[in-house]
């Protein structure tokens, strides 16, 4: 009878535990080495209507000039001595060397780990000059390089816009952003980005959050899955792993790994504010000490009145007055009276947001509020205002 018991009570207690939720390694860790580049060019986008840096951007003329004299065309005037417009209006290269339907850009692009040369990647452009709109526009052929100077990827093609931009009769209609754009899949890769994966003795796994308790439970898994000493932690953000030199072994032994299911440490208590659009978001570990709290507004209305006042005949005879403007104010003071509520030690997210629903505070108040239990030690959770 006394063991039915205890089974009975151990199963009751599985049912009404707190369900716990894993995560593949691949979800909270990234592979070192195996990461993205930054990639930066300067170009020429062509065939705008009439949107482009026009005759203000000496450099879009001399950058149109490299082009066109590798294409081999001869180009004179203003053009060749990157001197726009300086030489009158009586010129003939003044009037067809505006350029108004070019602009000089700055294209971006991110090179994914492990690109190969001719896979292809998105691109975005956006203007340096004062061209208006890029809509319609064409990037020419452009040198992306890395960090180290190095050409690895060389872009080109449509640009695709979603901003517009209209002037009529003095307004003005203005949406998105018209002077930036994206060219997809218009990147061509030329050079691959040399990685340790293959040759290191150690795949290194770095975890998205520092956390002492999610590095021990993923390389415990790792270690009961493959064998004690396969794995290692070196600090709270990453696991030292022993793999394969083999190449085909080596991607074959990391894809296991990242499917395996680990449960991850509880993050820190944290309370998240915008103080720009007032967003709070308060994680589910946040706690309270024993504290009393009450919020209210003061509110000092003004009102004025204006009147005439015309002088009486009676008082002053056959004398005519002059009417005076009398500006009367009122002036009212009112102050919110808000309930006092008490937070009991230990209290929960569920419980603070209750509590602060009941006063009817607003998510500015709502931020005072968490602000000023911050500084009375009494939120024990951090506080991070962006």
């Amino acid at each position: 009878m006394f063991k039915r018991f205890i089974f009975l009570a151990t199963l009751i207690a599985s049912l009404i535990a707190v369900p716990t939720y894993a995560d593949r390694i691949k979800d909270l860790t990234s592979v070192a080495g195996a990461r993205s580049n930054q990639l930066m060019g300067y170009g020429l986008v062509v065939g705008l209507a009439g949107t482009g840096d026009r005759d203000k951007i000496s450099f879009t003329a001399q950058s149109l000039k490299t082009v066109l004299d590798k294409l081999g065309v001869a180009v004179d005037g203003p053009v060749s001595n990157y001197d726009l417009f300086t030489r009158g209006a009586t010129s003939l290269a003044y009037d067809k060397t505006k350029l108004d339907n070019v602009a000089s850009v700055l294209v971006t692009a991110t090179l994914p780990p492990f690109a190969k040369p001719g896979q292809t990647i998105d691109v975005s452009v956006a203007t340096i000059g004062l061209a208006s709109s890029l809509r319609g526009g064409n990037l020419i052929m452009t040198e992306l390089r890395g960090a180290d100077g190095q050409i690895y990827a060389l872009a080109q093609g449509s640009l695709t816009t979603t901003g517009v931009e209209i002037n009529a009769a003095g307004s003005e209609v203005s949406i998105g952003v018209p002077t930036t754009g994206r060219v997809p899949n218009g990147g061509l890769v030329e050079r691959s980005v040399n990685t340790p994966f293959g040759t290191s003795e150690h795949i290194v796994l770095n975890a998205n959050q520092g956390d002492f308790t999610t590095i021990a439970a993923i390389s415990a898994a790792i270690n009961e899955n493959f064998g004690a000493g396969t794995a290692s932690a070196i600090d709270a953000r990453s696991v030292a792993i022993r793999a394969p030199q083999d190449m085909a072994a080596r991607v074959s032994f990391v894809s296991m790994i990242e499917n395996l299911d680990v449960v991850p440490g509880e993050p820190k208590a944290r309370v998240v504010v915008n103080s720009r659009t007032g967003t709070v978001v308060i994680s589910r570990t946040v706690k309270v000490t024993a504290a009393a709290v009450t919020q209210g507004s003061l509110s000092v209305t003004i009102s004025a009145t204006n009147e005439v006042v015309q002088p009486n005949a009676a008082v002053f005879g056959d004398a005519a007055g002059e009417a005076v403007e009398v500006a009367n104010a009122e002036i009212a003071v009112e102050e919110e009276i808000n309930p006092m509520f008490l937070f009991q030690p230990g209290v929960d997210l569920r419980e603070i947001v209750e509590a602060v629903n009941q006063v009817g505070a607003s998510p500015s108040s709502l931020i005072a509020i968490l602000e000023a239990l911050k500084s009375s030690g009494s939120l024990r959770a951090e506080l991070l205002v962006i």
